[in-house]
């Protein structure tokens, strides 16, 4: 008898929460019991969408090989790669981290002995999706029994189908049904052994498995374009901001090196500002309800404004904290500092006094050269006591930020550092545009070849 053929012993309350969304793997229309698998049958028994007529179906555990325990402290002076759970990323689905870690030292749940194209599917939290294929240089190492291994029978199946079949949301939000504990949710390894499994003809996995990973690596290689222009932004930034444009000689100021010629003006006597209005329970309930911006919205060069809420405004308010094209807008609190320009997408909107507005109010200095020097005084460097996103100043009340102090070039010179950076800004965004490309191309061939939407078995794959 297989595995299929079996019930196993699952409390039916697991099978019920694939329709909560915090245990479906954050999916809007995750797949429910019903729906899938009709009058209470558990969901490992039949098929949840049409197989092609050459696929066959199986339990995971009818494919797989049993992978050894091993335990390292049985010899205390040999150093072994230990994998834990942190160690796999859940956006690259790869093992980007181990800890080179003496047999005497080992973590109670260093256990599992994981050889090469092992597939690693972490038990603790598996909506998080820490998936990895075990590659060539940690064969021999060892995983935390936080992880099950699968280690493929290669008669039957494939390690990189295997390995695509887990990423699936199908599989995720399946399993998210099984989770077991509030705080610390998991499922058993017996959970992953007895789930579902597809299978087409080992031909068609085999290229199943190479169009994924083909594009996989497009998104790899895309993302170190990213990371590399990402350095020489930071790079450059560094360079116009404390050399300037004419490689004059530079001067040591309260806020590090500028160049020379550069004038330091407090933000108070370049810029007017003005907090927000305050959000407030009759603010929700007024009858002139209009959108306006929060902190949230406010991200790094740029305002999403994709989830406004609205509060009301008189009159009087809505003079005074209407935003006009070209506003800087900086956070006062969470990641103090962020800064974004207003664009004027939405003809008519305001913003809470969890920003600050800021405009110029001489012309020695532009918004648009602003926001470039907050991004690189807050977020790439600690000119003003913060570091990453983390900052002594809880908050960056209007007191405290009138007298930080910003270097002025000449217009002229803003102009050009403004125009060198866009276009840096430019590249870095078309990279980001083919990395989203490539994502969702992933994401639709994943979900079409494993539910044999798309086939793949006449296509000619090159070795």
């Amino acid at each position: 008898m297989s595995d299929l053929e079996r019930r196993v012993d699952i409390p039916v309350r697991h099978l019920e929460r694939n329709s909560n969304p915090k245990c479906n793997g954050g999916l809007e229309n995750p797949p429910s019991v019903d729906r899938d698998c009709k009058e209470n049958s558990l969901m490992i028994d039949g098929k949840p969408y049409p197989l092609p007529e050459t696929w066959t179906e199986s339990s995971i555990s009818e494919v797989v090989l049993k992978a050894k325990q091993r335990d390292p402290r049985k010899k205390p002076d040999e150093v072994f790669q230990y994998v834990d759970v942190s160690a796999v990323s859940n956006t690259s689905f790869k093992i980007t981290s181990t800890a080179p870690t003496l047999g005497s030292d080992a973590p109670s749940r260093a256990r599992k002995a994981i050889e090469t194209d092992d597939v690693l599917f972490a038990t603790v939290r598996p909506t998080l999706k820490r998936i990895a294929l075990v590659p060539p240089e940690l064969d021999g190492a060892i995983a935390s029994t936080g992880y099950c291994v699968l280690r493929c029978d290669q008669t039957k199946v494939i390690p990189g189908f295997l390995y695509s079949f887990l990423i699936t949301d199908h599989f995720i939000a399946r399993i998210a049904g099984l989770e077991r504990g509030a705080s610390y949710p998991a499922v058993r390894d017996s959970d992953v052994m007895a789930s579902w499994l597809p299978l087409p003809p080992l031909p068609e996995q085999k290229k199943i498995a190479h169009i994924l990973s083909t594009v996989h690596r497009a998104i790899e290689a895309q993302e170190r374009i990213i990371q590399t222009t990402t350095e020489l932004k930071k790079a450059l930034m560094h360079k116009l901001f404390t050399e300037g444009l004419h490689s004059e000689p530079q001067k040591e100021t309260e806020i590090g090196l500028v160049p020379e010629s550069w004038m330091l003006i407090p933000i108070g006597e370049l810029f007017e500002t003005q907090l927000g209005k305050m959000l407030s329970q009759k603010a929700k309930i007024g009858d002139s309800p209009k959108v306006y911006l929060r902190n949230k919205n406010v991200q790094w060069g740029r305002i999403n404004t994709e989830d406004l809420l609205q509060m009301d405004f008189d009159d009087r308010e809505a003079e005074k904290f209407r935003l006009r094209k070209g506003d800087l807008l900086v956070c006062e609190g969470g990641e103090v500092g962020r800064a974004a320009l207003w664009n004027g997408s939405i003809a008519e909107c305001y913003y809470q006094k969890a920003l600050h507005r800021l405009r110029p109010k001489t012309d020695r200095v532009t918004n648009e050269f602003m926001v470039h020097w907050m991004m690189f005084a807050f977020l790439l460097t600690n000119t003003y006591g913060v570091t990453g996103t983390r900052t002594t100043i809880a908050h960056l009340p209007e007191i405290k930020l009138k007298p930080l102090l910003v270097p002025v070039p000449q217009i002229d010179d803003q102009a050009e550092i403004i125009a060198v950076i866009d276009t840096a800004e430019k590249k870095q965004a078309g990279h980001q545009k083919k990395l989203n490309e490539f994502q969702a191309l992933f994401r639709t061939l994943l979900h079409k070849l494993m539910n044999a939407e798309f086939r793949v078995h006449e296509l000619e794959i090159n070795k």
